[in-house]
């Protein structure tokens, strides 16, 4: 009768194995939609297509990027965050995902439960750029300025609670100073403004700057990171003249919350994969990013952080956007 019954167990213990190993199997849709939330051509997308054309061959499925620009982005998270969680629609977005829930009077979703960040494919600082005509050469230099001339010194940016507005108010805080910030319908018309001394500066991704930089009508004075960056030798920190000021962009894959746990593991170590390929390091380098090479949940502990950081500030500086 013992010896029956042990029988009895084994069998069930090996019957139970593959039960066990089927249920971690990972199910790939044939269709994955990544949505971006911005128009055709824009940093966004095509670090976005790049991504989606590797993790396709490396999933052995279609991977397509699907532009859905307006609202700040906003009605495109919404659609992915309250749309099928089987993984066929994902957003690739960048810093801007939390700054728009930060500053929108109205979110059709939270940003820290309704979506999960599956891979962060780049991580840099952004440049502070001013105008070669306002004699500022140096982070000292731009705090004594705004010290000097309350509300003088101005700033352009793609537009009210943009990433580029933000940063601004963040070093305005940090450095408790009062640089004006002009809101443009576009990051490009105020560098263009900032490079004909119109306006004294603007904060942005080098791949932003790039063309007014080396035209020489634009001067990175500083970096937006806590330490200089290797990729800009002799540009520091904005940091040592504005303690405690530390702000950069990031672009990333995010799912709807609800994903089955093997399928974002799956999708977490093919996009790290793809994060380090020769081709998306090649895109990004020139703006000194470089991957979080990190899990779903440890991800998602530095979208909180920096959601609470951006909320935060939107409240101190009444910054709401429609």
């Amino acid at each position: 009768m013992q010896r029956r019954l042990t029988l009895s167990l084994a069998s069930l213990a090996l019957l139970a194995t593959p039960l066990a190993a089927f249920s971690q199997q990972v199910t790939i849709p044939p269709l994955i939609k990544v949505i971006v939330p911005f128009a055709p051509g824009a940093g966004t997308d095509v670090l976005a297509r790049a991504v989606a054309a590797q993790l396709s061959t490396r999933l052995g499925t279609t991977v397509i990027v699907e532009n859905r620009a307006g609202a700040a982005g906003t009605t495109a998270v919404a659609g992915v965050a309250k749309g099928p969680k089987d993984g066929s629609q994902l957003v690739f977005n960048s810093t801007s995902l939390v700054t728009a829930a930060a500053t929108a009077r109205n979110v059709p979703y939270d940003v820290t439960t309704d979506l999960v960040p599956v891979a962060i494919v780049a991580d840099g600082p952004m440049l502070v750029g001013v105008s070669s005509q306002a004699g500022i050469k140096t982070p000292e230099d731009l705090v004594a300025a705004a010290r000097a001339k309350p509300e003088m010194l101005t700033a352009g940016s793609g537009g009210v609670g943009s990433l580029g507005h933000m940063a601004v108010e963040l070093l305005n805080d940090a450095a408790k100073i009062k640089i004006r910030h002009i809101p443009y319908k576009g990051a490009a018309p105020a560098l263009v403004d900032v490079a004909a001394g119109t306006l004294t500066l603007t904060i942005g991704s080098y791949s932003t700057l790039a063309p007014q930089v080396q035209s020489g009508r634009v001067i990175p004075i500083a970096v937006t990171a806590a330490q200089p960056n290797p990729a800009y030798p002799g540009v520091p920190a904005m940091g040592q003249a504005a303690a405690g000021f530390k702000t950069g962009i990031w672009y990333g894959l995010f799912a709807p919350a609800g994903l089955p746990p093997a399928l974002l593991q799956r999708l977490n170590r093919e996009t790290n994969e793809v994060a380090r390929s020769g081709e998306v390091r090649k895109l990004v380098e020139a703006d000194g990013a470089a991957p979080i090479n990190a899990t779903p949940e440890e991800l998602a502990v530095r979208i909180r952080q920096d959601y609470q950081t951006w909320k935060k500030l939107a409240t101190d500086r009444q910054i709401t956007t429609e």
